[in-house]
């Protein structure tokens, strides 16, 4: 199944809800990064709320995550545009799990600390706000967020599955937030639905879409709006890390000719490496003269 997301109305349009199955996408996070376990659910669970909400966006609006807890993970830094993702975590060689064998997100990420959303929305200006931890398990840190940061009641669930091989089996999650007009008594009704719904990676895991999610969360009580491809992306290249080095200045460049000859750049988002040899230091060097 390919990683989308579905947008519903629910309960009469009085609550909005993206559901999105995000496995591919956590899976090739996993292969880029060679994330360990719980690393690899900490970032996945990231991506999978950042592609959410760029799905919530304009077009070609840009979402920047920052999550810095005091955890061993260190900060989780993601980036989306309209369902493309990409995100690494500073520390990839984490594996904390209870006794049940749980994966423990939570203390991996770590509880104190901050969440920072930078949305580039074409204005003046990126609006940018600021966090703290709940509780370093993700989902709950983003309803706490939607409900301090942008004022908008919400729940989030999320969750990465991993195999025994240390595989991504199964992810995904839902944002459901609630619009003027609901009752009390919907209020009521969705709190208790979420109290006993199944998680998210045991939903997706024994075969479920997006819409059966929704389903589940709803009771049937829901209208379909809209579908978005979800997917791991890096657009780097090579012309973006030479205007990254033109930016170091004259004196810079000059260093590292005198001393290396070369420069080798390598992407945080995937991995990738960029080699720039002498001469094409010494073009970039002309260019800033």
């Amino acid at each position: 199944m390919k990683d989308y997301l579905q947008k519903a109305y629910a309960f009469d349009g009085t609550v909005r809800i993206y559901a999105a199955i995000t496995t591919a996408m956590c899976d090739e996070a996993q292969r880029i990064h060679a994330l360990w376990p719980t690393s690899c659910a900490a970032l996945g669970r990231s991506l999978t709320i950042a592609s959410i909400m760029s799905c919530t966006y304009k077009s070609n609006e840009h979402l920047s995550i920052k999550i810095n807890g005091d955890g061993p993970i260190g900060q989780i830094t993601i980036e989306a545009t309209d369902g493309k993702v990409r995100g690494f975590v500073h520390n990839p060689g984490v594996y904390l799990s209870y006794q049940n064998g749980k994966l423990n997100v939570g203390d991996a990420v770590g509880r104190n600390g901050f969440i920072e959303v930078i949305k580039d929305l074409h204005m003046r200006a990126p609006f940018a706000s600021t966090c703290e931890l709940v509780s370093g398990e993700i989902a709950e840190d983003f309803t706490y967020y939607f409900a301090k940061s942008e004022q908008i009641p919400s729940s989030v669930g999320l969750g990465v599955l991993m195999d025994p091989d240390g595989k991504v089996k199964a992810a995904g999650g839902f944002l459901l937030q609630v619009m003027p007009g609901c009752t009390e008594e919907t209020l009521s009704k969705i709190e208790d639905i979420l109290s006993n719904l199944k998680s998210c990676s045991t939903m997706i895991d024994a075969g479920y879409t997006a819409e059966q999610i929704i389903q589940e969360i709803t009771q049937g009580d829901y209208e379909l709006l809209e579908t978005r491809e979800l997917k791991y992306d890096c657009p780097c290249n090579k012309e973006r890390f030479a205007r990254g080095i033109s930016s170091l200045g004259k004196k810079e460049i000059e260093d590292i000719i005198a001393q290396d000859h070369k420069a080798s750049v390598t992407c945080n988002f995937c991995n990738k490496t960029y080699e720039f040899s002498e001469q094409e230091l010494m073009n970039l060097l002309n260019k800033e003269a």
